[in-house]
């Protein structure tokens, strides 16, 4: 009988204070390099661990086998509770797109995927520069500030507020409910499973009440936003319920600004530390590649889950049916197996097949396109607007397991 591999050093992939200060970079290449799937104990949880996946090419091949790795059997986000609260928990979330297997998933994602296409994005770009100016501009007046709130957070909020069709007055709750979501693991934001609950149940609230003025309003039929889209929807099996509908726009309003945010962030931060490549950056502009590697360096989803349907071998260890696995983007992101000199930070990366958007397969990020256009339109517009903009202290790291956030980066806005 083969036995499982272990982690090679002693850390908690599950501890959200293995994450308090960052990545555990040096850690992640350990693992890459002696462990490369092993087996993670997890007690109390479901099958009491999980399977570690931490290089790029291992990370691909689950996310391309949706056949064999559900997210539906146990959900796309590492359990973290006893097994009873876990399966009342699943009734619900399995509604979210994040949590389909295809061909269920495909049904979804097809209502508002048009949305997201490069035809449409590159329509939404004059907005998006407009947005970026006027974010600039408000930066500017402040000469210093949190470049988190300031900045980062202010692109990605009305980006998605403009495409899904929530008016620009409720940005700041959105950015506040979907903190509080994300941050249930770090005291600052919430700290706690009940606060992330009800910040849920406040954004389900908002939902509803756009979804019912939205079918009040007359000519509602002829808009265009997403909202109007999945009011509209029918799936096979006719119109979302509103259960399904809140469960939508939750989705799209915390995805859609959530990561962004941290990849701008985590950008700045990197353009701080090396700032060849932001003179570099300034001077030449190379604004396709230089998103996308900030977009890799950042990866700001950690990892995801999926559950084994069949057995399966996967690195070398045999992955039996029921069986967690969890992908970590974070870590394949720095393999250097696929990756030339990834530990370096360079705008001009050419060759940059990264997982960040995920590992392909069917839940490719939908947004994509749209963080790309994101990053590319804001840093362009700093380079331009604020080119001597420099830190003022460190960074503070999001406390979680879950999403590579940055809580606060201070700055001084100078053109």
């Amino acid at each position: 009988m083969t036995v499982a591999a272990r982690c090679p050093i002693d850390l908690d992939l599950v501890d959200p204070d293995t994450f308090a200060t960052g990545l555990p970079l040096d850690a992640f290449a350990t693992m890459r390099d002696q462990a490369p799937v092993f087996w993670h104990d997890q007690p109390g949880a479901w099958g009491e661990g999980f399977w570690v996946v931490t290089r790029l090419e291992d990370v691909r091949e689950v996310s391309r086998t949706p056949e064999v790795f559900s997210s539906y059997a146990r959900g796309a986000l590492l359990t973290l509770g006893d097994q009873v609260d876990e399966e009342a928990a699943l009734a619900l979330t399995r509604q979210l797109m994040l949590n389909m297997d295809p061909p269920e998933h495909g049904a979804y994602r097809q209502i508002v995927q048009r949305a997201f296409n490069p035809r449409t994005i590159r329509a939404l770009e004059a907005r998006l520069q407009e947005f970026a100016d006027d974010i600039v501009d408000r930066a500017l007046a402040k000469r210093e500030g949190d470049f988190v709130q300031d900045v980062a957070a202010e692109l990605p909020l009305l980006a998605i507020c403009e495409l899904v069709g929530v008016p620009v007055e409720q940005r700041r709750a959105v950015f506040e409910l979907s903190n509080r979501m994300i941050g249930f693991d770090d005291p600052e934001l919430g700290g706690s499973p009940e606060a992330a609950e009800l910040a849920m149940a406040e954004m389900f609230g908002m939902a509803d009440a756009l979804a019912h003025e939205r079918k009040g309003r007359p000519g509602s039929s002829d808009d265009t936003d997403i909202i109007s889209k999945l009011l509209a929807a029918d799936t096979g099996d006719g119109a979302l319920t509103p259960d399904q509908f809140g469960i939508f726009f939750v989705l799209l309003m915390v995805a859609g600004n959530e990561t962004t945010r941290n990849a701008i962030t985590h950008g700045m931060q990197a353009f701080f530390e090396h700032p060849e490549q932001w003179e570099l950056f300034k001077a030449e502009r190379p604004l396709e590649t230089a998103a996308e590697e900030i977009i890799r360096w950042a990866s700001p989803i950690i990892q995801f889950q999926r559950t084994a349907l069949a057995d399966y071998e996967l690195g070398g260890q045999q992955i039996k049916a029921e069986d967690r696995v969890v992908i970590y983007y974070s870590a394949a992101n720095r393999d250097e197996r696929s990756l030339l000199d990834p530990d370096t930070f360079d705008v001009t990366r050419v060759d940059n097949e990264h997982v960040a958007f995920g590992g392909g397969g069917p839940h490719f990020c939908l947004g994509a396109n749209l963080a790309r256009a994101e990053v590319r339109i804001l840093f362009d517009t700093i380079a331009r607007r604020m080119p001597d903009i420099a830190p003022l202290g460190p960074p503070r790291a999001l406390r979680s397991n879950f999403v590579h956030g940055i809580k606060e980066l201070p700055v001084r806005y100078c053109s």
